[in-house]
């Protein structure tokens, strides 16, 4: 099994949870007062993301893939070019290969997150017709 490993920040799962757990009438309420409060947040993510982005597709997924494997192609490169010279950056050199880096990690970001929204269903997924 292979893993991942974005730069990402996910925040652990910080949930409240009471000590008095006794009355099963509480519980099953508060069960039911989170869910009304988690679908309240999905409604609200669906609503604002699919707005902004409309249907994923095909076409857009490709696009992100090629952005972030065309900044991943040039951050590589740049990287070479500057140890051909023995390994000696400049600060002008290191500079320049952290933003090159940071685009392609940014991309690829963009595209692990639009594959998640997809998942959530905060977006719909049109299928290519052929």
């Amino acid at each position: 099994m292979s893993v991942t490993r974005t730069g990402g920040y996910r925040r652990p799962n910080d949930h409240f949870e009471p000590e008095d757990q006794s009355d099963p009438h509480a519980q099953r309420r508060m069960r039911g007062n989170l869910d009304h409060i988690d679908y309240t947040a999905f409604a609200a993510n669906k609503s604002v993301i699919s707005q902004a982005l409309g249907p994923g597709d095909a076409r857009k997924f490709q696009r992100l893939a090629v952005a972030a494997a065309a900044a991943r192609a040039t951050w590589v490169a740049q990287a070479l070019a500057v140890s051909a010279g023995g390994g000696r950056m400049t600060p002008q050199d290191l500079s320049q290969l952290t933003h090159l880096r940071q685009t392609f990690e940014e991309l690829a970001e963009a595209y692990d997150a639009m594959r998640r929204l997809v998942e959530r269903g905060y977006v719909s997924y049109v299928t290519p017709t052929e």
